[in-house]
């Protein structure tokens, strides 16, 4: 099929403006990781852009020799972990349930749950709550409170919705209960969605830092996630090691922030490439169902 110079021209302004968005994306990532490998006498002169001057890799081994940091680090794994894995399990028994006509209430619940969406009581009254219940200046309190995301359940009950009800009619006619459909049924056919989901709790939760900053005291500072940690440094609240005088510099601070920006954003980054392919399974098998 042979376009047409409108068509092409119309191709051409797309690309242009996706390679656009793309160098807005790169640019700022580019710049920190050429700050971080810079002398910091070339960051005090103002040189250093998107090329590293007198490539230094001190601040990153400042960093990696701070056991504060390579402990977060590692914490903060943990806790993406275990946020991923109980979001997904939460999504998915709520979704579950609202995907069945028969289900009494159904309507009711819908509203329920969307109307948390829009409406929520705010932070002081969650606050007092979770003291209330004991979960304040605990590590569960990373976990608990926004482990569900109203969002993701929507694409979740979407997702299952999708499923022909044929199968699952098929499995209750051999005796298969409501779980027994889920586990067997449902969830091998859902890897993309889960997949996806995955990706956007995982990411959520390893960028998220209010909630230890609003509901976890100094004294918990083991408890602290990395982009926690990144927020007082680079506030100049924390120094990356006390005993070290190079911090009060002002080339080398700017050097350790910007390491320890990159010490945080390299990890969720290589997930991707691991998940992209159930992207792409994802958005064909949408195709198909339309």
């Amino acid at each position: 099929m042979i376009k047409s110079k409108s068509a092409k021209f119309v191709d051409w302004v797309i690309a242009v403006i996706c390679f656009a968005l793309i160098l807005l994306c790169i640019i700022p990532m580019l710049s920190v990781l050429a700050r971080s490998l810079s002398n910091p006498s070339a960051l005090m002169r103002r040189e250093v852009f998107l090329w590293p001057q007198g490539l230094n890799f001190a601040a990153y081994q400042r960093v990696l020799n701070t056991s504060r940091y390579t402990w977060s680090l590692i914490w903060t794994a943990m806790l993406t972990v275990m946020g991923v894995l109980l979001s997904l399990f939460m999504t998915t028994i709520l979704a579950y349930p609202l995907i069945y006509d028969k289900l009494k209430g159904r309507p009711l619940f819908n509203t329920m749950v969307i109307f948390t969406m829009y409406f929520s009581a705010g932070t002081i009254p969650m606050y007092l709550l979770l003291k209330q219940v004991g979960l304040l200046n605990t590590w569960p309190v990373l976990l608990v409170p926004y482990c569900l995301s109203i969002f993701n359940m929507i694409i979740m009950r979407s997702f299952l919705y999708g499923i022909p009800d044929s199968l699952r009619e098929s499995a209750e006619i051999d005796g298969a209960g409501p779980i027994r459909v889920l586990v067997s049924i449902y969830l091998p056919l859902s890897t993309s969605v889960i997949a996806t989901l995955a990706l956007f709790y995982a990411v959520g939760r390893w960028n998220s830092y209010t909630d230890a900053l609003y509901f976890l005291t100094p004294r918990q500072e083991q408890y602290y996630p990395i982009q926690l940690m990144l927020y007082y440094l680079i506030r100049n609240t924390l120094s990356v090691d006390p005993q070290q005088e190079a911090i009060t510099q002002p080339g080398a601070s700017e050097t350790l922030q910007m390491a320890a920006v990159m010490f945080a954003t390299i990890p969720i980054l290589m997930i991707y490439p691991w998940l992209q392919r159930y992207f792409v399974a994802g958005v064909t098998l949408g195709s198909e169902k339309g």
